[in-house]
C-alpha cells in the first residue's frame, strides 16, 4: 500500500519498491514474527469457515493463505497496489484486487472480516479510511487493524540504534507520509464508528541478534540509507554501527511492536 506526502512520496515507489530483489524476503522476515500474533488474534475473534474476508495490503500473501487454508474462509479478497507476488494464490476462494485503498470508486461489497496490518500507518488519510473500512462490514463483522508502535528506552537518546530508529521514523514521515503517532487512538476510532466489543493489545516480540526481526530492521535501514542521512541525525558510520548491533550478542532492546485493535459491527 502507499502513503502520500505533500511532496508526493509513495510506499512502493519512493521506498521499498516491490520489484527489489530483497523486498519479498524483507516482508517475510517480519511476517515470520508477526503472523502467529495476527492469526492467533483472528482465531480468537472467531474468524473461520464461511467468512468473506478482505485482506488490505496483502503483501506476499501469508495471511491470505492462512485465512483460506487454516481458517476455512469462503472467500478472501486480497487488495494491494501490487499483487504480482500473490499470483500463486489466485484460484477458487481468492480474488486479487490490484488498486489503491483510497480509490473512491472501489466497491468490493461487504465482509465478515476486514484485516489491515502495517498499512494505514503509511496513509495520511488513515482516519477516513478507518471509517470506510468500518462501512464495509456485515452485521457482526469484525475490523482488525494492526500497526507499529515504538516504545523507546527513555534513558537512551544517543546510541547508534536509537538515533537510527528515530531517523527512520522521521525519514518515513517526510518521504512517504508514515505516521505512528496516532496508532494508540485506534480503539477510539473504532468506537467512534459505532463498533462494539472494541479492544486492543500491544505485542513487542523479542528482538534477538540475527533473528528475523533484527534482519527486517537491518534490511530496512540499509535500503533507506540516503533518506536516513538526509535527516541530518545519522551518517553512514552510525547506520553501520546500528546494523552491527542488531547482529551482536550485545543486543538488548525493546524493539518496535504491533498494536492490534478490533471492533465488531452490531
Amino acid at each position: 500500500m502507499t502513503g502520500t506526502t505533500a511532496s508526493g512520496g509513495h510506499y512502493g515507489e519512493d521506498l521499498f519498491e516491490p520489484e527489489h530483489p530483497q523486498e519479498a524476503e524483507r516482508i517475510d522476515a517480519a511476517a515470520l514474527v508477526y503472523d502467529p500474533v495476527t492469526t492467533g488474534r483472528l482465531r480468537a475473534l472467531g474468524s473461520g469457515p464461511g467468512d468473506r474476508c478482505l485482506e488490505v495490503g496483502a503483501g506476499t500473501g501469508t495471511v491470505v493463505r492462512w485465512l483460506l487454508e487454516e481458517a476455512g474462509a469462503a472467500e478472501v479478497v486480497a487488495l494491494d497496489r501490487d499483487t504480482s507476488g500473490l499470483k500463486s494464490l489466485a484460484g477458487p476462494g481468492v480474488r486479487l484486487v490490484t488498486t489503491d485503498l483510497r480509490d473512491e470508486n472501489l466497491d468490493l461489497g461487504t465482509f465478515d472480516l476486514i484485516h489491515a496490518r502495517f498499512v494505514l500507518m503509511h496513509l495520511p488519510e488513515r482516519r477516513q479510511l478507518v471509517s470506510r473500512l468500518a462501512r464495509w462490514l456485515n452485521p457482526g463483522g469484525r475490523l482488525v487493524l494492526g500497526d507499529a508502535v515504538d516504545v523507546p528506552n527513555p534513558l537512551d537518546s544517543s546510541s547508534a540504534y536509537r538515533r537510527t530508529m528515530d531517523a527512520m521514523w522521521q525519514a518515513l514521515r517526510t518521504t512517504i507520509g508514515t505516521d505512528i503517532s496516532d496508532i494508540p487512538a485506534y480503539p477510539c476510532f473504532l468506537r467512534e464508528e459505532g463498533l462494539q466489543n472494541v479492544a486492543c493489545e500491544l505485542v513487542c516480540p523479542p528482538l534477538v541478534a540475527d533473528g528475523p526481526l533484527a534482519r527486517f530492521w537491518s534490511e530496512t535501514w540499509d535500503r533507506m540509507r540516503p533518506a536516513l542521512e538526509e535527516t541530518g541525525h545519522v551518517d553512514s558510520a552510525v547506520i553501520d554501527e546500528a546494523m552491527a548491533y542488531l547482529a551482536s550478542p550485545r543486543l538488548a532492546e525493546l524493539g518496535p511492536g504491533m498494536m492490534i485493535a478490533w471492533g465488531q459491527r452490531p
